[in-house]
This record gives structure tokens, C-alpha cells and sequence, in this order.
């Protein structure tokens, strides 16, 4: 019973902590409101450095992070936002800059070196060891978004011919210094990768047998110009903790571990959720920290496309004027017939999308899926029809022709929009365009139109007008 409330408690612990922070700030009481900081671990202090920045502002921030201990402000800067990161960096001395990179991740640092101004990173570079610099400068080389970005080359590499003692000693001595111990690296001549071996089949075989009887010799791997989308689907597949990273000649270049690949799962997920509400310009910022402006400008032109393309809508309804006037009732249900077509393939598309991102659909599933859609699409069809049949007639008291012609139209807009809210994002992944901007407002300005069409054709078949 005591665990149910674990969670609430340690909310209510923060929340009244930030509280008392924010009255200690308004005191200009600094040391106070560090002290209150320490009562939490790293992740919670960046949580409440960036809820100060808020409320207050960047400089009452920076003052607390330079209050803390050095050795917690590092483990605090990981934390931060690469945004957040940056602003720090522009503020502190050059002697603080170094510090906390030195400290760093190998992995976090190079995160931000990336973003930090080229004046500042040669400084930086200008006081780094000749061996480190040509590493940093080769990590800086790789693509934005690539395996060869993610990676680190703190991992623990072992040789064929060591003894499971040797290998075991030799973690224990470099073991401090790598981003995991639980999985190890076994090198060939040219530091080529030809196995791997996991801390659990080390330390339960016999001390005497070699690293290459007990090693994996087929690894599952990934290449330095590999997407970050392709990594995180391979952690999602085998569900390892780490995977290795080689270049064309199968040289081990470094490790993505899982922690890593967690920040990218979100990112791709923001990315694809944000897309398919019909934001472009995506931003790493988080919803409050943007300004009313870029809010605007990531929004605006997507609105802006899709307002034009209900000039075609209103082009159908202008057409179809006369009908409409012959028979009002029409009307009425032209907002349902929109609404439950919208609704039908939005429904498809986001099944579709999610089936493509976790691999259990692929392009050459189309006619499968296709059929399977023709076939749902049929009975949804059907079962919504009948219920409008009994509505329009019984209810509304319209002719029967009338609850015909919608009942019609109402099937055949839900297969239409069951193909189309399937087929569109399986074509733009075929053609290299993301298959999130196929949903949402798109695939509702799409529907639109096409029930629009279906409805009149079917009221000129059934009604002759």
C-alpha cells in the first residue's frame, strides 16, 4: 500500500521545493535556493533550473547552476536541453566551459560542440590533448541525424585470445572510463570487429576458456552514415542495450547505447505526432519556452496550403448548386458524410503510419493491405448506412430515395477513404517523403472533396437532378 503513494509524494516534494525556490529568489537568497537544490537528484535540478528560467529568466538560472558543486553541475548540464546547454555556455567563463566538456560523456560533448558557435569550439579545441581534438574533429565530421553522430567511443574492446581472466581484468581496469561494461567489443588486426561478448557469458564461464569460444561472432551492427530512425528500429527489434557502430571496411568506430537511442524515439515521435497535426517547422524547444512567433511561423504554412485547397471544395459545392436547391435535404447530411469520411481515414492512416514505424508493415504489404482495407471498409460501411437508413427515414421523415442516396454514398465514401488514408502514406514513403504529413488536416482536406464528389454523383444516379 506505502508504494502506491511513492510517485505523489515525490511530486508534491518537488512542487513544494520549487515553491520555496521561487520565494527564496524573490528574496535574492541564492545560497538558500542551492541548498533547497541538493535535496534532488541531477534530473530533477535541470527539471527545476529550467522552470526558474520561466518564472524568472535566463541570468537567475545561470546564477544557481554556477552555484552548484562542480562535480553535480556536470551531471545537471547532461540533463539540460541542447538549447538550454547553449545559452549556459554563452554565459559562463571559458575555464567552466572546459570543465564541464571535460567531464562529459564523450557523446554529450560532441552534442554540444555541434551546436556551440565555431569560435567557440576552437577554443575549445585549442586546449584539448593532439589525440582527443583529431577524434572530436572526426565525430564532428559525421551527418547530422547518422549513427556516426549518436555514437561514442568509450566502449571496452577485448582480443580473441584473451582468457575470460584476462578479459575480466582488463574490464576492471578500463571499465570506469566506458559508457557500458555489460557488452564488450572483440578487435581483429585493423581494429576490425569480429564478435561480441556480454559481461553475463564472461563472468559465468570458466576462467581459463578463451574470449573467442565464448564470443558471438555474427553481431547485429549498424553503419556511421545509417539513419537514427534505422538505429532505434534495431534496438527496437533485438532490444539490446548497446549496438556497434563500423565503417565500409567493418572497423569498430563506436557504440549507440540505449540511453541514446531513448532521446531519438522521443524526437522521431515528436516529430511525426507534430507533423501529423500539420506543424512543419519543427523545433527541439519545448511548448512554453517558444515564442508566439515561431509558434506561428511552424504552423501558418501548412494552414495556409490547406485553406487553399477548400477552394476546391467550395469550386464541388458551387457546381452542385442546383442540385442542392432541388432537394434541401441533401444539405443536411453533407456534414456528416465529410465528417465520417475525414474520420474513416484518419483512422487508417494512423495505423498504417504506426505499422511502418515499428516494421510490421512494409511497402511490399500493399495489396495486402489494400484488400484488408476494402474489406473493413465494407462492413464499417454497411453498419454505419443502416443506422442512417433508420434515422433519415423514421426519424427526419425524408424520402426513401433520399436515405438511398446517402446510405450509398455514405459506403462507398468509407471504402474511398479507408484506400486512401492507407494507400497515401505507403506512396510517400515509396517516394522518400514522410508518411506522417499523409494524416490529419491532410488526409481531412483530401476526404473532404472526395465525399463531396461521391455524394453528388450518387444524388444525380438516385434523385435525377
Amino acid at each position: 500500500m506505502d508504494n502506491v503513494n511513492i510517485v505523489p509524494d515525490m511530486e508534491q516534494a518537488y512542487d513544494e521545493s520549487i515553491e520555496k525556490i521561487f520565494e527564496l529568489l524573490e528574496e535574492k537568497k541564492y545560497f538558500r535556493c542551492r541548498d533547497e537544490l541538493l535535496k534532488h537528484n541531477e534530473v530533477e535540478i535541470a527539471e527545476m533550473l529550467v522552470d526558474i528560467r520561466r518564472e524568472f529568466d535566463l541570468q537567475r538560472m545561470v546564477v544557481l547552476f554556477r552555484a552548484l558543486p562542480k562535480d553535480i553541475s556536470v551531471d545537471v548540464f547532461a540533463e539540460l536541453s541542447i538549447d538550454d546547454q547553449i545559452d549556459i555556455i554563452n554565459i559562463i567563463t571559458d575555464p567552466e566551459i572546459k570543465y564541464i566538456l571535460d567531464e562529459l560523456d564523450f557523446d554529450d560533448m560532441i552534442d554540444v560542440l555541434e551546436e556551440l558557435p565555431s569560435n567557440i569550439v576552437d577554443k575549445i579545441l585549442d586546449k584539448t590533448p593532439k589525440s582527443e581534438r583529431r577524434m572530436i574533429n572526426n565525430f564532428l565530421k559525421y551527418k547530422e541525424d547518422s549513427a556516426g553522430a549518436l555514437m561514442t567511443p568509450e566502449y571496452i574492446n577485448l582480443s580473441k585470445n584473451y582468457t575470460v581472466r584476462q578479459a575480466l581484468d582488463h574490464i576492471k581496469d578500463v571499465g570506469l572510463d566506458s559508457e557500458t561494461i555489460y557488452t564488450c567489443y572483440v578487435l581483429d588486426r585493423g581494429r576490425k570487429l569480429i564478435g561480441v561478448v556480454s559481461l553475463k557469458a564472461l563472468v559465468i564461464s570458466d576462467d581459463n576458456k578463451l574470449v573467442s569460444e565464448i564470443m558471438h561472432d555474427d553481431p547485429v551492427v549498424a553503419h556511421v552514415d545509417d539513419d537514427q530512425e534505422e538505429v532505434s528500429d534495431l534496438f527496437t527489434r533485438y532490444g539490446y542495450l548497446a549496438i556497434p557502430v563500423v565503417d565500409n571496411e567493418f572497423r569498430l568506430v563506436g557504440i549507440v547505447t540505449v540511453d541514446d537511442i531513448l532521446d531519438v524515439i522521443e524526437e522521431e515521435t515528436t516529430e511525426d505526432i507534430e507533423r501529423m497535426g500539420g506543424i512543419i517547422d519543427t523545433s527541439d524547444r519545448e511548448y512554453l519556452d517558444q515564442s508566439v512567433f515561431q509558434h506561428v511561423k511552424a504552423r501558418l504554412p501548412w494552414l495556409f496550403l490547406l485553406m487553399c485547397s477548400y477552394f476546391i471544395t467550395g469550386g464541388i459545392l458551387a457546381r452542385c448548386e442546383d442540385a442542392m436547391s432541388a432537394v434541401i435535404a441533401l444539405v443536411i447530411y453533407m456534414p456528416m458524410l465529410m465528417g465520417t469520411g475525414g474520420n474513416s481515414g484518419s483512422q487508417s492512416s494512423t495505423l498504417i503510419i504506426r505499422g511502418m514505424a515499428t516494421g510490421e508493415i512494409e511497402l511490399r504489404d500493399f495489396i495486402k493491405v489494400m484488400w484488408k482495407e476494402i474489406r473493413v471498409g465494407i462492413i464499417v460501411g454497411i453498419c454505419l448506412s443502416a443506422l442512417n437508413y433508420f434515422r433519415i427515414v423514421f426519424l427526419d421523415h425524408n424520402p426513401p430515395m433520399v436515405a438511398v442516396t446517402v446510405c450509398v454514398s455514405m459506403i462507398l465514401i468509407v471504402i474511398i477513404a479507408k484506400l486512401i488514408g492507407s494507400m497515401l502514406p505507403m506512396v510517400a514513403k515509396r517516394i522518400g517523403i514522410d508518411p506522417a504529413l499523409m494524416a490529419g488536416p491532410m488526409m481531412a482536406s483530401i476526404t473532404d472533396m472526395i465525399s463531396l464528389c461521391t455524394y453528388f454523383v450518387m444524388a444525380g444516379l438516385f434523385l435525377h437532378i
